[in-house]
């Protein structure tokens, strides 16, 4: 409340037995009128009546949803006078044999609510994956997991394409920078992330990043890895861009014999093993190497695809460092 009433007022708008008891149940459940008249066992007028009586001095709120509305009660947004009001006169009602009873009602109430809940999905258990597919389409849990993304990474997307990685992960960094090689993929992928604000899109080969060293927290290669000529130079690269602690995520084919692809869309590699994967993954200097299989999809025409992660141990960032001022000189 952002005011309040005189003390008198607020005792006379909870001498009401019937309205004490209904802000006891919406201080603990947000109900309907009809599920307040099972627990207070009320006719529906008398509950809307006293609900209005207790909107209109701001202990009670409401919201629309559907055809419903649901009403709680502002309790704990109360102010100083009102909250201490309400302490006193609870204390009392809560001890009562009626309270008591209208608990027992209003466990019935969200038994109830539970039951309507299993029922359906005891129904629909065997359909229920084509059910979701069809109210939700088949990806939107795949797009939700980018919410464990850290607000304030920096991403690099390499291999980035037409950008549609760096348009979904957008929302949920605070800075992404997509590179590629192509121009004409480029400027798909500029027009593609026209309105997102913090993705910079820039143009260069993955054996040279335009990016600066140590700059980013992840760095993606999506479906990229295949069409270049010298991998482990890639993944080098990759390595030197992420800050220690920071990660890799690597999507590409698994081991194929479509040897077609090499003349139909310019790929070097024919997928890769896993154990290949991992080698290379070591020999760029990253550590706790995951390569897991990612389960095929049902339209999927292409090879099956794997999942490689990989980390920038800080230990590994430090010998690097040491190792390269050697090389050169440099204290």
């Amino acid at each position: 409340m952002t005011s309040s009433l005189p003390i008198h007022e607020q005792l006379n708008v909870l001498a009401d037995a019937t309205r004490t008891r209904l802000l006891y149940a919406l201080e603990r459940e947000e109900l309907t009128v009809g599920e307040l008249c099972q627990v207070l066992q009320a006719p529906q007028s008398t509950v809307s009546r006293h609900l209005k009586t207790l909107g209109d001095q701001g202990w009670v709120e409401q919201r629309r949803e559907g055809s419903k509305r649901f009403y709680r009660a502002r309790a704990t947004h109360l102010g100083a006078t009102e909250r201490r009001v309400w302490l006193l006169v609870r204390e009392q009602v809560s001890a009562t044999a009626t309270a008591g009873q209208d608990s027992a009602r209003l466990a019935s109430v969200l038994a109830e609510r539970a039951e309507s809940s299993a029922q359906f999905f005891s129904a629909t258990a065997d359909d229920w994956d084509e059910v979701r597919r069809d109210l939700f389409g088949s990806n939107f849990d795949h797009v939700a997991l980018l919410g464990m993304a850290d607000p304030h990474w920096t991403v690099a997307d390499l291999g980035c394409g037409s950008g549609a990685l760096s348009g979904l992960l957008a929302p949920f960094v605070e800075n992404i920078v997509a590179v590629d090689a192509s121009p004409q993929m480029l400027e798909g992928a500029r027009r593609r992330l026209a309105t997102c604000q913090n993705v910079e899109v820039r143009q260069g080969d993955l054996e040279a990043l335009p990016i600066e060293d140590g700059s980013c927290d992840l760095a993606t290669l999506f479906l990229v890895l295949h069409h270049v000529a010298q991998p482990s130079r890639v993944l080098a690269e990759a390595k030197r861009v992420l800050r220690p602690g920071g990660r890799l995520l690597l999507v590409d084919m698994a081991s194929h014999d479509r040897e077609g692809y090499r003349q139909e869309m310019g790929h070097v590699w024919l997928g890769f093993a896993a154990e290949d994967m991992e080698r290379l993954l070591a020999e760029a200097g990253f550590a706790s190497a995951r390569v897991r299989a990612l389960p095929p999809q049902p339209q999927a025409k292409g090879p099956n695809l794997f999942l490689a992660a990989a980390d920038v141990s800080t230990a590994a960032r430090s010998q690097t460092t040491t190792a390269i001022r050697g090389a050169t000189g440099v204290r």
